[in-house]
């Protein structure tokens, strides 16, 4: 048999290390994180008793707003989990989704009474979409709208969840832009889109929880990507853009890869730390920190990265 010149195996050599670096950098694309819950970094007043525990948010300056279904329905605390303010006593009737837009104005969802509602840190009412109390289909209207997202130039986006199955696009100041979405379980089509987010392309990623999966959409609402598999009831982005997943029916939260492929899952149901009952609504800190929003558990559980 001829044996292979020097030149052959230097060449097969390459290629072997070629292919290892390959499957060394799709295994490791991902960077995977491991959490410690942490339940006592809020110090909230006794006067507060959380119910429902719906949403969270984070604005600029670190600071945590909390969003429950009891008295004192907004709760501000610093960035150190010390207590600053409530406000929102009269104003909700069952509150959904909290996001905070880039000018760290807060937009909260109503559900009951069918409306968005745009709000100072300090509980300043700026903006009201919808019709008050009226829900229905037609432009002005909402039927249980979920969550907010917001994209380039102040562009706002609503996941009209629970009836309407669409998402609404507006402009910085209310006005409609366009409407899209349509129930179903086919490709594309929607079943309580419940949660709605941006990533860094700019392409809008719904959970679109009563088909139990993620799709993702281009900013006319032409889908991109279908992932499989999950009761998406949250989503949040860190400042890396990870993706991080409430599963509320489930008890767990995921952090998925780029492609939508499960990479770390937390979680089950319980009452201990880092167990869950129905996790709700999602939110991340600038130091990459979890916290989720217990509906069934009440509480707001921090989960500190390690």
């Amino acid at each position: 048999m001829k044996r292979p010149s020097n030149t052959s195996v230097r060449l097969l050599r390459s290629l072997l290390l070629i292919g290892s670096l390959a499957a060394t950098s799709s295994v490791f694309a991902v960077e995977t994180f491991k959490y410690e819950p942490q339940l006592d970094f809020f110090k909230l007043p006794t006067s507060i008793q959380l119910a429902g525990c719906s949403a969270a948010a984070v604005d600029s300056q670190g600071n945590y707003f909390l969003l429950h279904r009891g008295q004192h329905p907004v709760i501000c605390c610093d960035k150190r989990g010390q207590f600053v303010r409530t406000w929102g006593d009269g104003v909700f009737a069952k509150p959904h989704g909290m996001r905070i837009d880039h000018d760290d104005n807060i937009w909260i969802t109503d559900i009951q009474q069918h409306v968005v509602r745009k709000f100072t840190p300090t509980g300043e009412l700026l903006l009201t979409l919808g019709t008050l109390n009226s829900p229905g289909a037609a432009e002005n209207q909402f039927n249980k709208p979920t969550d907010i997202a917001f994209g380039a130039h102040g562009i706002v986006y609503i996941s009209d969840g629970y009836i309407n199955t669409r998402v609404m696009t507006f402009a910085p100041d209310g006005k409609l832009i366009r409407t899209w979405g349509k129930p179903g379980s086919g490709r594309g089509e929607l079943s309580v889109p419940h949660s709605i987010a941006i990533d860094s392309k700019g392409q809008i990623v719904i959970g679109d929880s009563g088909n139990k999966r993620i799709q993702v959409f281009d900013k006319e609402g032409n889908v991109l990507e279908v992932w499989d598999g999950m009761t998406a009831l949250g989503l949040a982005y860190d400042p890396q853009g990870n993706l991080f997943v409430s599963c509320g029916p489930e008890n767990r939260i995921l952090q998925l890869s780029d492609q939508g492929k499960v990479v770390a899952t937390w979680g089950q149901e319980g009452i201990l730390p880092g167990e869950f009952r129905i996790p709700h609504m999602l939110a991340a800190d600038a130091e990459g920190n979890l916290i989720a929003c217990e509906v069934n558990g009440m509480r707001f559980q921090r989960l500190v990265r390690k």
